[in-house]
């Protein structure tokens, strides 16, 4: 090529104007109106905050359940030892009997421990 078509061709380059066909608008969202785009945004953004809130709740349920299951453990425990100490104190109420009993008949049988007149041996 010679210097003259050199010159054709840069004059025919710069007559004519490149449109691009290709929008240069963002539309990873997915939205036709560029006005709507963020509109998924916040609406991903609200799912998100009630996920987050949804969790928020779920934990605060499941802890609550869990401290519930605690305490009723804590009560079964509780009530079976009061079922024990009322058994041992019956236990016991009876042992003090017998032992009342004898010691009041080892007293009756033992001259030691006899109540004497005093009143009647001076008269």
């Amino acid at each position: 090529m010679d210097s003259s078509s050199k010159e054709e061709a840069a004059e025919e380059e710069s007559t004519f104007t490149t449109i691009s066909l290709a929008d240069d608008t963002d539309h990873s969202s997915g939205a036709v109106c560029p006005r709507c785009s963020s509109v998924p945004r916040l609406i991903n953004a609200d799912m998100d905050a009630v996920d987050a809130e949804n969790q928020v709740e779920l934990e605060e349920k499941t802890r609550l359940i869990n401290q519930v299951l605690e305490l009723q453990h804590t009560l079964e425990d509780l009530s079976a030892r009061v079922d024990a100490v009322k058994e041992e104190n019956l236990k016991l109420k009876s042992e003090n009997q017998v032992l009342g009993q004898y010691i009041e008949n080892l007293m009756s049988a033992s001259s030691v421990f006899q109540t004497t007149d005093t009143k009647s041996k001076r008269k």
